[in-house]
């Protein structure tokens, strides 16, 4: 992919979400923590978008630069949980929102995967992020109560070559307020 595609793509949506009303809902504004340190990296704004979807509007900072994987988790808990043997920050979030079972992860306009798979996380060469990301297959109503999760690596919206698009660990998490 042209290195020059995606923060010109970021920018486009920015603007077009930017420059829309986002209905009477003004949302909800979720806590974001740092997983690791437990502090706080700011908020994400979550609201409806005209019954259309769902718009998540960052203000994080503190972030390493670049892109990052961004879901929906099932639970409403970021506290660590233990996997085979293993500590895993914000495991209790458990998996990628999934009502419909697909078990596949995929692209987040799709219906044949994940309804939790979000567009990547940009964050800018300061490590903060605040390019809105727009997520068509969700309705605020049904993402209350979940986390929203944030992960190490980018996300290539596929199981291969690594299992949930290879985002790796998880490295903040919010709770969306029910």
């Amino acid at each position: 992919m042209n290195k020059f595609f995606l923060p010109a793509l970021v920018g486009s949506i920015s603007l077009a979400l930017s420059a829309a009303s986002y209905g009477d809902d003004k949302g909800t504004t979720v806590p974001m923590n740092d997983l690791q340190s437990g502090l706080s990296i700011g908020s994400i704004l979550v609201s409806d978008y005209d019954d259309d979807g769902v718009v998540f509007t960052p203000n994080l900072t503190s972030l390493t630069p670049g892109i990052h994987g961004f879901h929906i988790h099932q639970n409403g808990d970021c506290s660590t949980s233990m996997q085979d043997g293993k500590k895993v920050l914000g495991g209790a979030a458990g998996g990628h929102f999934d009502p419909e079972k697909t078990d596949k992860h995929s692209v987040p306009w799709s219906e044949k995967g994940h309804q939790g798979d979000l567009p990547t996380l940009f964050v800018d060469e300061s490590g903060n992020a605040t390019q809105p990301v727009f997520a068509a297959e969700l309705e605020l109503d049904e993402i209350k109560g979940k986390a929203i999760m944030i992960h190490a690596n980018g996300d290539n919206y596929s199981d291969s070559p690594e299992p949930l698009g290879g985002g790796g660990e998880r490295v903040a998490c919010g709770v969306i307020a029910k």
